[in-house]
């Protein structure tokens, strides 16, 4: 059976420092932009001298679950944090529930955990109250609450699934980046919880909300926005906050009327994916999905590399990546899973060229999925999980766990772990036949995502976070 490639993920290289690399962002910073994109040349130039020493890793010791889909970007649990990882508990017996902490507001923003703390995001129901909570992880107990930002007339959010709070943070030993979409972006110390750098100033209309969450990538902080009035990512010095970069997407929507203005004033424009990052003929690539296509973006630059075109918008899930492809979901009710081969021919508009397998039925949309071995894992938000083989596309079985499900699954000890709405957690083995391990019941249900370290599950649930430990 072949093993999962994603080993520079799990021990990543650092960053090229040969002489075309820096020719290549040299002569970058030295030309007029495209229009499309923007590189600042007195920031740029210091983040180069930052990211040549710089590993692009976020699994440094200490942070366990330092990113929304956790130390490898892709919902696998790291084996010294799987060990004794619970597969059964019950909230009734307290059995396995090792504490129960209220959170202030709302959100769907995912834990992470970094140092023995916690930090995730909250808001209230109307978005005019914004805060940043970090607890410790040993004792449950609330070490920093924060109300980072007011907002005096937030945009509705048009809908009963997202909040005002559904980016995740994003964490560092010295660093927390904190981001709530058009509302703001900070970095804060994690010992003190204080506000290093702020941006407010970075906006767009998200109409249903944001749910894009940051990502880091050597001295970058990637931000991504989809809005209904304007699309495009920007990179920010990480130390100091200034712009680096900023690349509008160069998508076509079709979805002008006879007037020329969008469909419903650009809703079908939005997106919510947080991006991947992946090394190609030694250089690093953002992987982003967006309304009507995927990306490949420049890390150092933000130049676009490659597109796919597809037919959807709402991309949620994430980009994984193995042995020379990048699965990519590209949103909506009939979204499709793409298989697309990744290498130095990789460029342009590779919708013909390169795609592997496009599987147009049966697909997860809001939940990322997740890759075992030689199987791909999804479950769709009616609660049914397929398997395929990720080489061919073809299912390996189907299986029904029932709920609606937001949350993206996370895979130890030869188990997957899927949550939904109820706040039933079925645990699935990882195998080419449907088997239910267990299935486990809270109080209140979630669409965070989880978070694992030292042993212990994190659920972020509508009210609460449950340290599910033995």
């Amino acid at each position: 059976m072949p093993q999962l490639d994603n080993s520079h993920y799990r021990n990543p290289p650092w960053l090229s420092t040969d002489l075309n690399l820096v020719k290549l962002v040299s002569a970058t910073l030295l030309v007029r932009s495209p229009a499309r994109y923007a590189i600042s040349s007195a920031t740029g130039l210091l983040i180069l001298i930052g990211l040549m020493g710089s590993p692009l890793s976020m699994a440094e010791d200490g942070l366990s679950w330092p990113d929304k889909s956790g130390p490898t970007f892709d919902g696998r649990v790291a084996a010294s944090d799987a060990d004794g990882l619970p597969v059964t508990w019950n909230e009734a017996s307290g059995e396995n529930i090792a504490w129960k902490v209220p959170i202030k507001g709302t959100g769907h923003s995912t834990p992470v955990i970094g140092g023995g703390r916690i930090w995730l995001t909250s808001a209230t129901g109307e978005g005019t109250k914004q805060y940043v909570t970090c607890i410790e992880a040993a004792s449950g107990d609330v070490l920093h609450q924060r109300l980072i930002w007011e907002n005096i007339s937030p945009e509705p959010l048009g809908n009963q699934i997202n909040t005002y709070a559904s980016p995740s943070c994003v964490l560092e030993s010295d660093a927390v980046y904190v981001h709530f979409g058009t509302y703001g972006t900070a970095r804060l110390d994690p010992h003190t919880g204080k506000t290093i750098w702020s941006r407010r100033d970075i906006n767009v209309r998200h109409f249903r909300g944001p749910g894009s969450s940051p990502i880091l990538g050597g001295e970058l902080l990637i931000l991504t926005f989809d809005g209904i009035d304007q699309q495009f990512l920007i990179a920010l010095n990480k130390n100091t906050g200034d712009t680096v970069w900023k690349t509008n997407r160069s998508t076509d929507y079709h979805d002008l009327d006879e007037n020329g203005n969008p469909f419903r004033d650009g809703d079908k424009r939005k997106a919510y994916g947080t991006p991947s990052l992946t090394k190609i003929s030694g250089r690093w690539q953002v992987v982003s999905v967006g309304s009507r296509a995927g990306f490949g973006y420049d890390l150092l630059t933000g130049m676009e590399i490659w597109t796919l075109r597809h037919d959807d918008f709402n991309a949620s899930a994430r980009p994984i990546f193995v042995n020379g492809h990048v699965y990519l979901n590209t949103g909506s009710g009939r979204a499709n899973t793409v298989a697309l081969r990744l290498d130095e021919t990789t460029k342009g508009d590779v919708t013909s060229t390169h795609v592997s397998w496009d599987r147009d039925r049966g697909n997860s949309r809001l939940a990322s999925p997740i890759i075992v071995e030689d199987r791909l894992f999804m479950v769709t938000d009616k609660g049914v999980i397929y398997c395929l083989d990720w080489r061919t596309g073809k299912e390996i079985f189907v299986g029904r766990i029932g709920g609606t499900h937001v949350a993206s699954p996370i895979f130890a000890n030869g188990n997957l772990y899927f949550c939904d709405e109820r706040g039933v957690t079925s645990v699935v083995r990882a195998s080419d036949e449907f088997e239910i391990v267990n299935r486990n019941q809270l109080d209140e249900g979630m669409r965070a995502s989880f978070a694992a370290a030292n042993g212990a599950l994190y659920l972020r649930t509508f009210g609460h976070l449950y340290k599910i430990a033995k």
